[in-house]
């Protein structure tokens, strides 16, 4: 069968590309009648090629010195936090120079995925890859965590690794895993703890004992749209709510940094596109070729903050579907950040995931799509693992209970601010008080807490109101019955 499209995978190390390379790309990419492009969520680049256009296509590609691949995925993309330095953040010791002397000893490309992030930001995820190497305190030191191909089993490598040692250990932690893919590969059985031997049995390394553990900062996704002052220059940040980015736009991206002395663009992980180091005198440029193609860069945040498997349009119509809602419904998701799966094992980050459940029956189109939603513990879209929170959900139904969620993570987060000492009274409790517990009724479906307090304006029921009087209740966000709530603790007070 002939395919009418080819999907051409360029890796962008790093996520960083060359104003000149991406310029001779977009150029090939025109002459192959390609309209469009879109970034993947390992910072990689996505053509879609037709038939007769991909022989020249990649000739040009050839010709340029550019690697691809065609309709494959043996080579993932190297990913790292090179985007996020200067702009999210200042490192103590790891600068653009690091991770560029990083990528270019590499002179292989890895079959794993390999991420090199840093231990203080928080926009570019930590254990996507299968090999996660994440600075230390210690300067050109990384913590090593492995990911074992095709499970969530995480092992921690039991010392430092030095920045240039980082390429050929990546190469020999994948010939071992590839020797040994009975010992590695299966998650019920995988023997991590001899990885270590075996990769030092091939070369000698520079290590440091591992003195402190890893503590990774609180998840917080900046906002990384629109153009953003640092220092005296200006970083512009590029969303496409479709995730689809116009050659001819990206052609005169080029184009100008060429002309402005910018010298490489960035990748994101949330399939975005960041230009740093523009002068303030070159804003008209740049608001020039927006307008020119009229791109927005105001997106709302609950827009900003989804994961979606690349090149899945059953996934990204989901997301368009449910960004909808929350905007109708001005739902807030600060904090939080979402995935939807919509097949096994690819991997993606989050702390609220939509896991479509894989249908089996025989016919297929006698059953409709059914979703479960999953978070991970404490919210935090870094641990791999997952808390049930309903299943069996059909789309329509999908909104109401994310909603759920997300006032049950606001109420989670607050505890833990009502309990912080600068809400708590100066004065110290004297010995003859006492704590009053305090009870209230809450959702089982959707965790709306009913408190006769407070009464419920939705349904005008007014405050002092006891829960038993109330008849024929229904909750007012999801409309289950008085039935469904259940006794819970309201956190203490303190009374005389």
């Amino acid at each position: 069968m002939i395919r009418k499209n080819h999907i051409v995978k360029i890796n962008l190390p790093g996520g960083i590309v060359a104003a000149g390379d991406l310029y001779t790309i977009m150029c090939a990419a025109e002459k192959a009648l390609v309209k469009e492009v879109q970034f993947g969520t390992r910072q990689q680049l996505y053509c879609k090629v037709a038939d007769k256009f991909v022989p020249a296509f990649q000739t040009d590609l050839k010709d340029a010195g550019i690697n691809f691949e065609t309709n494959e995925e043996h080579f993932p993309n190297i990913v790292s936090s090179y985007v996020t330095e200067e702009v999210f953040q200042n490192a103590n010791w790891l600068s653009e120079g690091v991770y560029k002397d990083i990528l270019d000893l590499f002179d292989f490309a890895p079959r794993l995925k390999v991420n090199i992030v840093d231990n203080g930001q928080t926009f570019v995820p930590f254990f996507t890859g299968n090999i996660n190497f994440i600075s230390s305190p210690l300067s050109n030191y990384w913590y090593l965590h492995i990911r074992f191909p095709k499970t969530n089993n995480m092992y921690k490598w039991p010392s430092l690794i030095y920045t240039a040692d980082i390429p050929r250990l990546c190469r020999f932690i994948e010939e071992a895993i590839a020797q040994n893919q009975v010992l590695f590969c299966n998650e019920f059985h995988a023997n991590a703890g001899k990885l270590p031997s075996l990769v030092y049995a091939k070369g000698h390394f520079i290590t440091q004992p591992v003195e402190q553990e890893l503590k990774l900062p609180e998840f917080s996704l900046p906002y990384y749209e629109g153009f953003n002052s640092y220092g005296n220059k200006t970083w512009l940040g590029i969303h496409r709510r479709d995730d689809q980015f116009d050659v001819a736009f990206l052609k005169d991206v080029c184009a100008i940094c060429l002309k402005t002395k910018v010298g490489q663009l960035y990748t994101t992980p949330w399939k975005s596109l960041v230009i740093k180091g523009i002068q303030q005198a070159d804003r008209k440029l740049w608001n020039y070729v927006l307008g020119k193609f009229r791109i927005n860069v105001r997106h709302a945040s609950n827009e900003l903050n989804w994961q979606v498997e690349d090149l899945i349009e059953e996934g990204l119509n989901l997301k368009r579907y449910l960004v909808r809602g929350f905007d109708k419904d001005d739902v807030r998701t600060y904090g939080l950040c979402f995935a939807i799966k919509t097949i096994p094992q690819s991997g993606l980050f989050g702390s609220v995931v939509i896991r479509k459940q894989q249908n089996n029956a025989p016919n297929k189109y006698k059953m409709l799509d059914r979703y479960d939603i999953l978070y991970t513990k404490d919210f935090n879209p870094n641990s791999k693992e997952y808390i049930l929170f309903r299943k069996d959900i059909e789309k329509e139904n999908l909104e109401l209970y994310l909603v759920s969620l997300c006032k049950y993570f606001y109420e989670w987060q607050n505890e833990e601010v009502i309990n912080h000492a600068i809400y708590q009274q100066e004065t110290v409790p004297e010995k003859n008080q006492k704590t009053e517990e305090i009870k209230v009724h809450q959702c089982s479906c959707c965790f709306t807490i009913y408190d006769e307090a407070y009464g419920d304006s939705v349904n005008n029921i007014p405050a002092g109101v006891p829960f038993n009087e109330l008849e024929n209740y229904e909750c007012p966000t999801c409309g289950a019955g008085k039935e469904s709530y259940v006794q819970v603790l309201k956190p203490a007070y303190t009374t005389a």
